[in-house]
C-alpha cells in the first residue's frame, strides 16, 4: 500500500544543493512532505506507485530549490531605505544611520520593520535570515509568528541606545533572547558584536567565553572598509583580524561580514581557523567599500555565504540579485570567467549560509530528513525561456517576480505569489505612515 503523506510536489526540475546526488538537477521528479520534512526526492513517474498525499500540487514549469538563506541582515531598517543614499559607509553611519536610530529605533519601528523586511524576504524566496540589530527580542517575535526561520542576534556596541544602556544591559537583555528562543524550532540567537571599531576587548572577551560555553555563533562586521583598518592600527596597532585572532574570536564560530580588505596571510589565517566569511557584494558596491575576493577564499577552502545587508544600504533584500552579483562581481575581480560559477553562487545563497549558522543538518538543501525550506520559481517566462540549464538561469536571467511559492517547515508562507499568513496591505501602510513621521520629525 503507498504511504500516506501530508504533500507531493511535482516539478520539472528539483534542485537539491546535495552532495549525495550524482547531478545538479533532477528532471520531472517530486518532493515528498511529511510533518513538515522532505520524506523523500524521487522521479515523478514513480511517486504515485510509492505515496498517496492529502494535497498534490502541480508545478511543472518550475524548478524547487532550497529555501535561500540570507546570512547577514539588519531587517528592521528596511524603514530606513533610500534615507541616506550615495555616501561612503562612515558618513552614512555617524551622520545620517546612527542620529536616525537613536531618534526612531523602539519595539514598534523593529515589530513593523521586521514585517516589512519578511514580507519582502519570503516573496523573493527566502526562508531564512540572520539578523543583526536592536530589539531582537522583537525580532524573534515577529519571524516566530511568520514562520520564518531566523537566528537574532544578541548585539553588543560599546555606546548606548534605545534598546539597552550599557555593556551589562546588551549581555544581559541578549541572554534573555536566547534562553527563550533556545528551544524554538524556528529561531535562534546569536552574538552579534557591532564591528572591531566599535566594540572593546573586554566585551569581545566575554562574547568568545559565552560563545564557547552556549555553543552559538558570532556575527561581525569584519575588515568593511580601509577606513576600519586604519582605526584599528591606530587604535590598537594591529589589523583587526590579527586582533580577534588574539582574543580568540577566529574560529568556525564566526561569521566574518564583508571582508574587503584581505592580504594573502589572512586568507591563510581564515582558512587554518576556519572562520566563516559573508559575502554582501551589492551593499560593498553602493557603499565603495571594496571587493571580497570570493574566488581566492574558496580556493582557500573557506565556506562563503552570502548577505544582502540592510535594505538601507542595498537597497533591497533580493538574494536571487545577490547571487547574481556575487557571480558576475567574482568573474570581474578575478579576471577568470570561471569563478564563481551559477552553481556555486547558488551554494552560498542556500547550503553554504546553513553551514555558516551551524543548521545544515536542518535546512539549506532538499534533502530527506531535512526541513521543507523550498522556494519555487516559475521558470515559464519571457525573462527565463528557453531553459538549457535551470541552474544558471536562475542565476543569470531569474527575478523575484518569478517565486511563485515558497514553503518553511512545511508550511506554506506564499502561495500562487500570495503571502498567506501576512497582511502585506497592513504592512506597506504602516511602512508609508513610518516614512511621512521621519521625513516630518
Amino acid at each position: 500500500m503507498p504511504q500516506a503523506v501530508n504533500t507531493i510536489i511535482n516539478a520539472r526540475w528539483i534542485i537539491p544543493v546535495s552532495d549525495q546526488d550524482k547531478t545538479d538537477y533532477l528532471y520531472q521528479h517530486s518532493l515528498v512532505i511529511q510533518q513538515g520534512r522532505i520524506e523523500a526526492v524521487l522521479p515523478t513517474e514513480t511517486v504515485s506507485g510509492q505515496y498517496t498525499a492529502e494535497e498534490t500540487i502541480e508545478l511543472t514549469e518550475h524548478a524547487l530549490m532550497p529555501g535561500m538563506i540570507n546570512t547577514h541582515t539588519h531587517a528592521s531598517m528596511s524603514l530606513f531605505r533610500g534615507l541616506a543614499d550615495d555616501l561612503p559607509l562612515m558618513d552614512w553611519l555617524n551622520n545620517h544611520i546612527w542620529p536616525a536610530e537613536a531618534k526612531w529605533v523602539n519595539e514598534e519601528f523593529v515589530r513593523d520593520g521586521t514585517r516589512l523586511a519578511i514580507a519582502e524576504m519570503i516573496k523573493s524566496g527566502t526562508t531564512c535570515f540572520n539578523d543583526m540589530y536592536f530589539f531582537p527580542d522583537i525580532t524573534a517575535q515577529v519571524s516566530a509568528s511568520s514562520n520564518i526561520r531566523a537566528t537574532v542576534g544578541m548585539i553588543v556596541i560599546d555606546f548606548p541606545s534605545n534598546w539597552a544602556a550599557d555593556q551589562n544591559d546588551y549581555f544581559n537583555k541578549g541572554l534573555q533572547v536566547h534562553d527563550q528562543y533556545k528551544d524554538h524550532p524556528l529561531i535562534k540567537a546569536a552574538f552579534a558584536p557591532h564591528a572591531p571599531y566599535s566594540v572593546s576587548d573586554e566585551p569581545l572577551q566575554r562574547i568568545q567565553m559565552l560563545a564557547n560555553e552556549l555553543d552559538v555563533a558570532i556575527h561581525m562586521h569584519v575588515h568593511e572598509t580601509v577606513d576600519e583598518i586604519n582605526m584599528g592600527i591606530e587604535n590598537h596597532h594591529c589589523r583587526p583580524i590579527e586582533r580577534l585572532n588574539r582574543l580568540g574570536l577566529l574560529s568556525p564560530s564566526l561569521m566574518a561580514v564583508h571582508m574587503t580588505q584581505l592580504t594573502e596571510d589572512e586568507i591563510q589565517l581564515i582558512s587554518d581557523t576556519g572562520t566563516q566569511v559573508v559575502h554582501c557584494p551589492q551593499s560593498n558596491l553602493k557603499l565603495a567599500s571594496g571587493f571580497c575576493p570570493v574566488q581566492k577564499l574558496v580556493e582557500n577552502n573557506i565556506n562563503v555565504a552570502l548577505g544582502s545587508d540592510s535594505a538601507a544600504s542595498n537597497n533591497n533584500l533580493d538574494m536571487l540579485n545577490e547571487m547574481q552579483t556575487a557571480a558576475l562581481l567574482a568573474k570581474g575581480v578575478s579576471g577568470n570567467a570561471e569563478a564563481v560559477p551559477a552553481l556555486q553562487a547558488l551554494k552560498m545563497a542556500t547550503i553554504n549560509g546553513a553551514k555558516a549558522l551551524g543548521i545544515d543538518s536542518e535546512t539549506g538543501s532538499l534533502e530527506a530528513g531535512k526541513s521543507a525550506d523550498i522556494t519555487a520559481i516559475d521558470m515559464n517566462r519571457s525573462g527565463t525561456e528557453p531553459v538549457y540549464n535551470p541552474i544558471s538561469q536562475i542565476v543569470y536571467a531569474s527575478q523575484s517576480a518569478d517565486v511563485s511559492d515558497v514553503w518553511i517547515a512545511g508550511k506554506q508562507v506564499l502561495k500562487n505569489r500570495q503571502l498567506t499568513l501576512m497582511d502585506e496591505k497592513d504592512i506597506i501602510e504602516k511602512a508609508r505612515n513610518w516614512q511621512t513621521r521621519i521625513l516630518t520629525g
